[in-house]
């Protein structure tokens, strides 16, 4: 019921002819090539003619039924594999009969009873769930240091935002300043003017750039750790023994990578200096190259470096 009687293979595209035969889209491609909207074409099983549609055989209408069924047979397969690979990670290696049940701290690896009893005998091994036990309070313990650092990383988020919109509304204002003073000019000002517009946005274009870039970052870093967080609630939740003592020490380095990451040094660095000053030139002291005025861009500490109110 799933598969074409052209390939042989499982639908792919199914598209169903107005004998309610179905074929690949792809099939139906090869069977009707050099053919054209309005052609009549016989049907590959039955023979039984019908019109190409206007828009071609792309035209002809999906057979939803069939892909229904089809995903169906996919995800019954995909079940019947995870339950078989779960069963696996259950059981012993050794005695593939024995379920796992002890960890042997000499030679670092899951036993069963009869390991334990045989080749490990002689080795300090412990039960698998005081091992999980452990291990669980070691993720429980990871998962806390990354939602705090995730909510300290959300908090500078904000602040770069604010100090983003900072820049914009004094740009802005600057902007305002300098259209004052060139409408009470003459013509011949009017290069000028727009000189110096174009090196205000260009000053406001750089500037939210950078910001913008360091939002990103700490927004791709709060992405990695809510993904730990979540990967490491479901591993408490509802892993296994074995999927915990499997899973928990590479999350932990990879809990151990997250807090490297120096949030505050990183937004401290990246930020740019927001200090740019408009001055007005009069009639009687201006020259041809600033008859409007001049624009300043000045290094300095933004607020947000000395962790001040940004209002």
């Amino acid at each position: 019921m799933t598969e074409c009687c052209i390939c042989t293979e499982v639908f792919t595209d199914p598209r169903v002819l107005p004998c309610i035969h179905t074929f690949c889209f792809k099939c139906l491609l090869n069977c009707g090539r050099g053919r054209q909207p309005g052609d009549r074409m016989p049907c590959p099983l039955c023979r039984e003619k019908f019109t190409i549609p206007n828009d071609g055989l792309a035209g002809i209408k999906k057979n939803f039924e069939k892909q229904t069924l089809i995903h169906a047979r996919i995800k019954q397969k995909h079940q019947k594999a995870q339950r078989s690979s779960d069963t696996q990670m259950t059981m012993c290696k050794q005695h593939k009969d024995k379920q796992i049940e002890a960890f042997c701290r000499d030679c670092k690896i899951t036993v069963c009873v009869k390991c334990v009893i045989t080749s490990h005998k002689t080795h300090d091994w412990v039960d698998i769930e005081k091992v999980a036990e452990d291990l669980r309070k070691l993720v429980l313990s990871d998962n806390h240091k990354t939602s705090e650092a995730w909510k300290k990383t959300e908090e500078l988020r904000q602040r770069v935002e604010k100090e983003k919109n900072d820049v914009i509304k004094h740009l802005a204002g600057i902007e305002d300043e300098i259209n004052t003073a060139a409408d009470k000019l003459i013509a011949a000002i009017q290069r000028d003017k727009e000189k110096l517009l174009s090196e205000v946005e260009s000053i406001k274009l750089k500037q939210v750039k950078q910001l913008e870039t360091v939002k990103q970052e700490l927004e791709q870093h709060m992405t990695a750790l809510d993904s730990f967080k979540r990967y490491s609630e479901t591993l408490l939740s509802s892993g296994t023994a074995c999927d915990v003592t499997r899973s928990a020490n590479s999350l932990h380095d990879t809990a151990d990578e997250l807090m490297k990451f120096d949030v505050d040094g990183h937004v401290d660095s990246s930020l740019p200096p927001v200090n740019v000053i408009f001055t007005s030139s009069t009639l009687l002291d201006r020259d041809d190259r600033n008859l409007v005025g001049t624009v300043t861009e000045e290094e300095h500490i933004p607020s947000i470096y000395k962790g001040d109110d940004l209002g």
